[in-house]
């Protein structure tokens, strides 16, 4: 097993340079004075495809061989690394077969489609995912591309810290949503480089805290499919790549529940004027939770995307507050 290093971070934004968006990083006075410190928001809604999964899948892709790009990919995801996999393999010229549950919004599901990838569908709760996209790439003699257990897709997904310390300078703290780890582990090769000094904090859903407990355990901890409404997390185990960074690296695993959740997706929304599906508001939801640890301090939370029907969003967030 090859573990990505900080190195692996500066070449991948190399890769990325010219392809990906470089996304912006918002401040709000308002939201600095409610939670008593300094926050800094990269905002991966704005990424293409709407998500930092374009990173670390645009990296791993552009490294495969002529004859592995003729043969083409087979990936599974609930939404956003299936829309990542497909328009990369777009942009380079390879075909993508994309393994995607039955319930995954269907705005996901859409641009899936729309970037000309092949879709396969299952079901979450009673089908293997995995087991469903090697049998495709089997038959077929194409690359599995998973959506985080790869020192790749790590590096690349790293490249939104890397840019996000690149702007505003040290941090105290970094603060990411962790579903498979990859975002939160890149994020924290990337601090090595430029804030060495910085916390870690992964946040992952109160109903799916497979990671809190791998990591209590020393580990890797496999849970039934998480029953949340953050779909981007409802992942059932680390990997071992990012399960042996997250050891390494991670100072601690928050939680948030659905309802913390749907408030900070209200705070975004109201305060900052930006839409997030809600395994984005994981960050900041777990900063709200735990804002007394990080009193004063200087944080980094990254907003992972953006993806969510609209007519979902205004369900969550039109509510009472």
């Amino acid at each position: 097993m090859r573990l990505p290093i900080p190195d692996d971070v500066l070449a991948a934004a190399e890769r990325l340079d010219g392809v990906a968006h470089r996304t912006p990083v918002l401040t709000s006075t308002r939201l600095d004075e409610a939670l008593g410190l300094q926050v800094f928001l990269k905002c991966e809604s704005f990424q293409r495809m709407g998500a930092f999964k374009f990173r670390g899948a645009y990296n791993t892709l552009v490294q495969l061989t002529p004859e592995q790009r003729r043969a083409g990919v087979v990936a599974y995801s609930s939404g956003n690394h299936a829309q990542a996999v497909a328009l990369a393999a777009r942009l380079l010229d390879m075909p993508a077969t994309i393994v995607m549950p039955t319930d995954a919004p269907r705005i996901k599901h859409e641009a899936t489609l729309g970037y000309g990838a092949e879709v396969v569908q299952y079901d979450r709760h009673t089908e293997s995912r995995e087991e469903i996209g090697r049998a495709i790439a089997a038959e077929r003699g194409a690359v599995v591309v998973p959506p985080f257990d790869h020192p790749d897709i790590v590096a690349g997904q790293g490249t939104a810290a890397l840019e996000l310390l690149q702007d505003v300078g040290p941090l105290d703290a970094l603060v990411a949503p962790m579903g498979g780890g990859g975002l939160v582990t890149g994020s924290a090769l990337a601090a090595r480089l430029l804030a060495p000094d910085a916390q870690i904090f992964g946040v992952e859903p109160a109903a799916g805290d497979d990671a809190r407990r791998s990591l209590e355990s020393g580990e890797i901890v496999r849970i039934d499919t998480p029953r949340t409404i953050a779909d981007g997390a409802q992942t059932q185990a680390l990997g071992e790549v990012t399960f042996a960074l997250a050891r390494q690296l991670l100072t601690a695993v928050w939680t948030a529940t659905d309802d913390q959740l749907v408030a900070s997706m209200r705070t975004l929304a109201s305060t900052l004027k930006i839409v997030a599906e809600p395994t984005a508001a994981l960050g900041l939801a777990g900063l709200t939770e735990h804002r007394d640890e990080l009193a004063g301090r200087r944080v980094g939370v990254i907003v992972s995307g953006g993806n969510v029907d609209l007519s979902r969003f205004a369900e969550l967030v039109g509510g009472a507050a």
